[in-house]
């Protein structure tokens, strides 16, 4: 099995628009929107709504985890990862995306 990877994923507003990035990089919904078109507006997060299901499903998608899968668990790491956050703030976590992706049953 793989070491763990722990990946650095940060996400801040700016003027009403979402930034998030994964090491570095920025991402955008439009991978996720075409599997799942949760949000039209983009991402969020703070809540359990339509945004953050958006991220959750890009950053699963973004780390590896196969799109069948990705589908299957991105409410569950919506509800544990990013509807806690605070939705008005900015966010970074160090996470092993694809690790808790196959700890999930």
């Amino acid at each position: 099995m793989d070491a763990p990877r722990q990946l650095h994923i940060a996400g801040t507003y700016t003027n009403w628009y979402s930034t998030v990035t994964i090491d570095g990089r920025t991402i955008t919904p439009d991978r996720s929107q075409e599997v799942f078109d949760h949000s039209p507006d983009g991402f969020s997060w703070g809540f359990g709504g339509s945004g953050p299901a958006q991220l959750a499903l890009a950053i699963l998608l973004e780390a590896g985890v196969t799109t069948e899968r990705a589908v299957q668990l991105h409410q569950r790491f919506k509800a544990e990862f990013l509807a806690p956050l605070d939705p008005d703030g900015p966010f970074v976590m160090h996470l092993d995306v694809v690790g808790w992706a196959h700890a999930q049953r």
